[in-house]
């Protein structure tokens, strides 16, 4: 009898290549780092302010090797059609180019760069129209109401000479005087985690476009030094906003353009931006994602049984909980009990990290000690949940712009690691009978107080994953999406995260769920693999996720699982593991990928499936 998928000879070379890639990958301290893509729109960014800095002031000192092998490197990476994409496996956009164009301008001869700018202003010319009015016309229709990345390009182009200011809208950069817990009332045009764009560019458009309207302008002029102060006080140790090269050169271009280039703010942004190049001359999309990759690579050995064979279990736990957040976050404001994406200091706590902390830490071995901690993480983790049923990525409560609402592939990480820790403290999960309106908890155990308090945010969780599905069974995720599909979008990815959750959850042979299992069986390649929905090239990482969501879906997904897992067995053994695809959002249409995300999304379908053909 010939093997089964299950049994066959290359699925098992696949699964022990991908898992030694995957532990080879380590720390020497156990953790994982990863490695970010490198990204032209950074790139041109950090060339733009460290120019911008070096024409205001001598005293930070010289940064013209930077600057030209940032511009070097655009060159050797711009796309054949004279545009750039945000990596280097990116379409090009509109929104890198603008940047790139900018960068080589800003540095200021721009002789040498005759060619490599001709054929971007034909790029732009061929696909947005001849003009600079069409060109900020294109940015703006890119991005629609959010403010959060149009306005700093724009902002960029006009230091460059390339846009009008008339462009540029303004940004009410006063509001960031007013309390942190008033934001949320008070409409922002950016989303939540961009606060330093809104004061530091707003205060450049005020520095060269002041507003007609003399009272606004009053409003702006005294708002100056409390908004800068404010800044100033949410300026990560390192400088680094976010951990993110594209926002922290926004912000310090912006202000070195208006005459502060000597300000703290601006030095320390210097600093970071300084410390954050590569070798090659280029910038990351941000600096690591090492808690996150950390957490799905645990998730992934203990989705195989690979975790309990892993050298330094009890040091990998050790630092992981040294990764929780103890005190309130500065920037959002966030309560203790929260997990980043990164354990360096411009990360901020957010609720997709979180869960996959949790689920690790519910695989990890763990002592009575740990529980306060992981309860300050459940807690956090509720406390998050919008009145909508679903989970926002940093802040309660922001609903107006695409980064600040519920999603549904966090939402379904959220309930997995409630529902998880749930079982393990409580013994079951609740019920119907258990749904208490009523918050009153008293002097409840912990556990009890998480019980009740779950009784009503589970079922309205999947309410809202409910509510959200899309007419053809499909979700839409947050931070994903695939630039093949059209809009963008990933619905495979948002689907398999959700389907995790009904999984974990006992409801596979639920509406909802059945729906998405068709789904995802109806949308699978004919070569066997998965991209981001019908119609688009099969990847690693899209196919790995959709064998795992649908390894238990029986019967009606037999056949497709035993395609994808050919498929991807193949795949892997052909090398495809060194080709990450940048299928992950940072913010706004900014793309990236991550190395380790082809492998542990790798081991996590092979491992899963290999226990379940163990099983069978």
């Amino acid at each position: 009898m010939s093997a089964t998928p299950w049994t066959h000879p290359a699925m098992e070379r696949a699964y022990q290549q991908a898992l030694n890639r995957l532990l080879t990958e380590r720390a020497p301290e156990g953790y994982w780092s990863g490695e970010l893509s490198t990204s032209a729109l950074s790139t041109a960014v950090a060339v733009s302010a460290l120019a911008v800095v070096q024409q205001r002031t001598a005293e930070l000192g010289s940064f013209d090797a930077l600057i030209q092998g940032g511009l070097r490197w655009l060159t050797l990476h711009q796309n054949r059609d004279g545009g750039w994409g945000d990596t280097v496996r990116s379409f090009s956009n509109i929104s890198t180019t603008m940047l790139c164009r900018a960068a080589f301008h800003m540095a200021g001869d721009v002789t040498p760069h005759y060619e490599t700018l001709r054929r971007a202003d034909d790029f732009m010319a061929e696909h947005y129209g001849p003009t600079p009015e069409q060109h900020a016309e294109a940015v703006r229709a890119r991005y629609g109401k959010d403010r959060t990345f149009s306005v700093p390009i724009l902002v960029t182009g006009a230091l460059a000479g390339l846009v009008s200011w008339r462009e540029v809208p303004a940004l009410p950069f006063e509001l960031a005087c007013f309390p942190q817990a008033w934001f949320r009332f008070l409409r922002l045009p950016v989303v939540s985690y961009a606060l330093p764009a809104l004061i530091a560019i707003g205060q450049t458009i005020y520095h060269h476009r002041p507003p007609r309207n003399p009272l606004t302008r009053l409003i702006r002029y005294l708002a100056r030094e409390k908004s800068l102060h404010v800044l100033q006080s949410i300026q990560p140790s390192n400088g680094g906003f976010l951990e993110a090269t594209p926002l922290t050169s926004f912000v310090t271009m912006s202000l070195a353009s208006a005459g502060r280039a000597e300000h703290p703010v601006v030095r320390k942004g210097v600093e970071f931006i300084v410390q954050s190049v590569r070798p090659d001359g280029s910038w990351p999309i941000d600096t690591n994602l090492s808690t996150w990759v950390t957490t799905l690579s645990i998730n992934a050995l203990a989705a195989g049984g690979e975790l309990d064979t892993l050298a330094q279990r009890v040091e990998l736990r050790d630092w992981l909980l040294q990764q929780q957040y103890r005190e309130r976050h500065p920037f959002t404001g966030a309560a203790p009990g929260g997990f980043s994406w990164t354990p360096l200091p411009g990360a901020v706590p957010d609720a997709d990290d979180t869960p996959g902390a949790l689920l690790a830490f519910h695989e990890l071995p763990h002592e009575p000690a740990h529980l306060p901690a992981i309860f300050a993480g459940l807690n956090w983790l509720a406390d998050l949940q919008n009145s909508d049923g679903g989970w926002p990525t940093f802040c309660r409560g922001w609903t107006k712009l695409p980064f600040d609402r519920s999603g549904a592939d966090l939402t379904a990480h959220a309930l997995r690691a409630l529902a998880a820790w749930t079982r393990r403290l409580c013994g079951r999960l609740p019920g119907p009978q258990d749904r208490v309106r009523w918050k009153w908890t008293g002097n409840l155990p912990p556990e009890q107080k998480l019980f009740r308090r779950l009784s009503e945010a589970l079922p309205a969780g999947l309410t809202y994953l409910a509510r959200t599905q899309r007419p053809d069974g499909s979700w839409l995720p947050l931070w994903f999406g695939n630039q093949y599909a059209p809009d963008d979008e990933n619905p495979t990815y948002g689907t398999a995260r959700v389907l995790a959750a009904y999984r974990d959850l006992e409801l596979l042979t639920s509406e909802p769920a059945r729906k998405a299992l068709s789904w995802l069986v109806r949308t699978q390649n004919e070569d066997g693999g998965w991209g981001a929905g019908p119609g688009t090239p099969s990847s690693i990482e899209e196919t790995a996720l959709a064998i795992e969501a649908l390894l238990e879906a029986g019967a009606q997904a037999e056949n497709a699982v035993q395609r994808g897992l050919l498929w991807l067995s193949l795949r892997v053994e052909s090398g495809a593991l060194e080709q990450a695809t940048p299928i992950g959002f940072y913010f706004a249409k900014l793309w990236y990928f991550e190395k380790l995300y082809p492998i542990v999304f790798t081991v996590a379908a092979l491992g899963r499936a290999r226990r379940r053909g163990a099983g069978s």
